[in-house]
C-alpha cells in the first residue's frame, strides 16, 4: 500500500495524466472520476490482496455490443498481484 503514495518522477506523474485525460476524453469521464474509480478498485481489492499499484493499469475502451446498437464502454484492469492475504 505504500507504493501507492511514493512519489512518482515528473515524467510518470505526466504520463499518467495523459492517460487519464485520453480515456476520460473516450467515455465522457472526467479526469477527477476515472481517479476516483481507479482509488475505489484499489481500496477494495486491497483488502483481499497486495497489490502493485504502481504498475496498475486502468482503462475504460468503447467496444461494439453484440446487438449492434452502437458502442459501449467497458473497464479494463491490469493489476499485478504481489501476495495474496490468508485468513
Amino acid at each position: 500500500m505504500l507504493q501507492f503514495f511514493r512519489k512518482k518522477s515528473s515524467c510518470q506523474v505526466a504520463k499518467d495524466r495523459l492517460k487519464i485525460l485520453l480515456i476520460s476524453d473516450r467515455v465522457n469521464c472526467s479526469p477527477e472520476v476515472m481517479e476516483l474509480i481507479k482509488a475505489d478498485i484499489t481500496k477494495v481489492i486491497s483488502k483481499y490482496m497486495k497489490i502493485d499499484t504502481g504498475n496498475m493499469d486502468i482503462q475504460i475502451q468503447t467496444k461494439g455490443s453484440k446487438s449492434g446498437r452502437g458502442k459501449t464502454p467497458v473497464l479494463y484492469a491490469n493489476i499485478p498481484i504481489l501476495d495474496l492475504h490468508t485468513k
